[in-house]
């Protein structure tokens, strides 16, 4: 079995994987690292399992430090950081790489291997993300856009009128409320928002047929009444760390016990 850990700015998705599939996830505040309790929740979760390597990705180079030793104390296992210097599967067509997010390669990693190339990532996170997988099978790059809660929670705090609301489905298109019509105006309008990119990026990509498959907290809500999205994904980033961890197996590359150069 391989752990897996993507560490995001407000959550860490920890998976358990085998040589075929992620098997299940779970995620952890990301701020609990420091004081231990991420810990805990991931020795519970892993349980007893054989654990024979991880693979991790972090946008977050202080927690990246917490993390590194946890593995290495806890599953005395080795351990492979995705990078834009060790990621296997795409190239890269970009002119700095080093600024790349490590989850973004590794959506890209999963979607060039599930679904081919041109392709695209739609990651609702902290910021809706896309990523872009060329006609050559190359990182390409992407567009940041600001994420659902993001918005609605800059609404709240900058105005003294509008409420903290919780994102869901609605059917009207004029609001006959406050609440109602921050809904419309986040789920509506971020439809309307993807959608248009798409249209971009397709033109961009000279490809009619474009997979474009979603993942991230908000995937399922807003790719649910958009036929341009092909797949949701719930736990795309972590298959591209299962990818990257086997691609590196058979490349015979076999990935060195940390030391405390390593973090």
């Amino acid at each position: 079995m391989i752990a897996l850990f993507d560490i995001g700015n407000t959550h860490t998705h920890i998976g358990l994987a085998n040589s075929r599939r992620v098997l299940r996830q779970i995620n952890v505040p990301t701020r609990d690292w420091s004081n231990h309790r991420a810990g805990k929740t991931v020795a519970q979760f892993l349980g007893r399992q054989r654990i024979e390597g991880a693979a991790l990705c972090s946008v977050v180079p202080d927690v990246t430090s917490f993390v590194v030793p946890f593995i290495r104390s806890k599953f005395r296992v080795p351990t492979l950081i995705l990078t834009h210097d060790t990621v296997q599967g795409i190239g890269i067509d970009y002119p700095r790489p080093e600024t790349i997010g490590p989850d973004r390669l590794a959506n890209a990693m999963a979607v060039r291997h599930h679904f081919g190339a041109p392709s695209v990532v739609v990651d609702f996170g902290t910021a809706v993300t896309f990523d872009v997988v060329n006609g050559q099978g190359n990182y390409a790059g992407g567009i940041i856009a600001p994420g659902l809660n993001v918005m609605t929670d800059y609404l709240h705090e900058k105005t003294a009128l509008l409420p903290s609301i919780r994102i869901r489905e609605v059917k009207a298109v004029i609001g006959k409320n406050t609440e109602e019509a921050m809904l419309i105006g986040a789920v509506h309008g971020y439809r309307g928002l993807i959608r248009e990119l798409l249209a971009e990026l397709k033109k961009a990509l000279r490809s009619r047929r474009l997979p474009v498959v979603a993942t991230g907290g908000y995937a399922k809500l807003i790719s649910a009444k958009m036929p341009e999205i092909t797949a949701v994904e719930p736990l795309l980033t972590l298959e591209g760390l299962r990818l990257f961890w086997h691609a590196r197996q058979i490349g015979g590359e076999r990935p060195c016990a940390l030391t405390d150069d390593d973090f």
